[in-house]
């Protein structure tokens, strides 16, 4: 196992009932992959604390909180001082995930955007990475993020980036990161993959967004953190490296990004 490069899974859902009961088996799957990170992703604010609870449990879980784009009209409007405050774990190391999702929830646009807004000022005020769901909404996406950036400088992660080739280069022209989803893996996702090797290795991040969209050979099954490596092999070979140096890459890049996590291990 010490040959096996590691890598972090920069985005899953560890509290979804779908791992009930199970969560120290695939914690021990994923370190047997070489996942020796992961980031946890808390979509409901009134979930934070169980969330929490999985990070303080799990030594190699890290986590982020935000309200999704799609529960945006539903859930009680988050603040800056919410959001703050929640920050100030030691393991909480990322904002989101916020966004915008026009494919199912068109119509709460507005509220969308505005808790999008009200989490990017937090991704601001704390120094922690925003993390952005985008859906069949790239033109207000790109243009908030530019807007916003003007206003005052945050870093970012695209996470399950599967937008188009303008949202990408708005994102990276921003100096945001642009993560790998197992999407990228899939036969006829050449388009994406395309747009993935246009941009620079040194903006690159890998994650599962466990349970869903799992990698080829597990695709149509539950996803879970151990497959990352499945989704960061395909990754290496599509931007032409040997997958340690792919591995390394990425390690690299979320250390940049994601500063808090990296100092905690480093502390550990």
């Amino acid at each position: 196992m010490t040959d096996t490069p590691a890598i972090t899974d920069s985005h899953c859902h560890l509290d979804f009932p779908d791992f009930d009961g199970e969560l120290n088996d695939i914690l021990a799957r994923a370190q047997e992959a070489g996942v020796t990170r992961m980031v946890t992703i808390c979509t409901r604010l009134r979930n934070e604390p169980a969330v929490r609870a999985i990070a303080e449990a799990h030594a190699p879980v890290f986590y982020a909180a935000g309200t999704h784009p799609m529960s945006a009209a539903e859930e009680p409007m988050a603040s800056v001082e919410e959001l703050v405050t929640l920050s100030q774990h030691p393991k909480f190391v990322g904002i989101g995930e916020t966004g915008l999702d026009y494919h199912y929830t068109a119509d709460s646009a507005e509220v969308q955007q505005q808790s999008m807004r009200i989490h990017i000022a937090a991704a601001r005020e704390t120094g922690l990475p925003l993390i952005i769901h985008a859906r069949d909404a790239d033109e207000d996406m790109a243009r908030i993020l530019t807007e916003e950036h003007r206003n005052g400088a945050y870093s970012c992660v695209m996470h399950c980036f599967s937008s188009g080739p303008d949202l990408a280069r708005a994102a990276l022209d921003l100096g945001f990161y642009l993560s790998m989803s197992g999407i990228t893996a899939f036969p006829k996702s050449q388009e994406l993959r395309d747009i993935f090797t246009a941009a620079p290795l040194d903006r690159i991040l890998v994650e599962t967004d466990a349970p869903y969209l799992a990698p080829p050979p597990r695709r149509g099954k539950r996803n879970e953190p151990a497959y990352t490596a499945h989704t960061a092999r395909r990754a290496a070979e599509t931007f032409g490296v040997d997958y340690p140096d792919f591995a390394r890459a990425t390690q690299e890049n979320f250390d940049r990004l994601f500063t808090k996590a990296a100092r905690h291990r480093a502390a550990a």
